[in-house]
């Protein structure tokens, strides 16, 4: 294992955590703002919105974008 990948695995929890959070923080904002919406159908919405940026930033990736970060 080399060393970047030994480090991004010792905070794959807390990298994950975050992710979670950010979506349940989204959830229920959207449940406030409307009350009587569908919750799946959020939920599905809201995953389409993240993979659509990591899909970006994954294009960036192989653009060379993050080479020199």
């Amino acid at each position: 294992m080399d060393v970047i990948q030994k480090e991004l695995t010792s905070r794959k929890a807390e990298i994950q955590g975050a992710v979670e959070l950010l979506f349940k923080a989204n959830m229920k904002i959207t449940d406030w703002d409307v009350p009587e919406a569908d919750d799946k159908e959020g939920a599905k919405i809201l995953l389409d919105m993240m993979q659509e940026k990591i899909d970006t930033i994954r294009a960036d990736v192989e653009a060379g974008k993050y080479d020199n970060y």
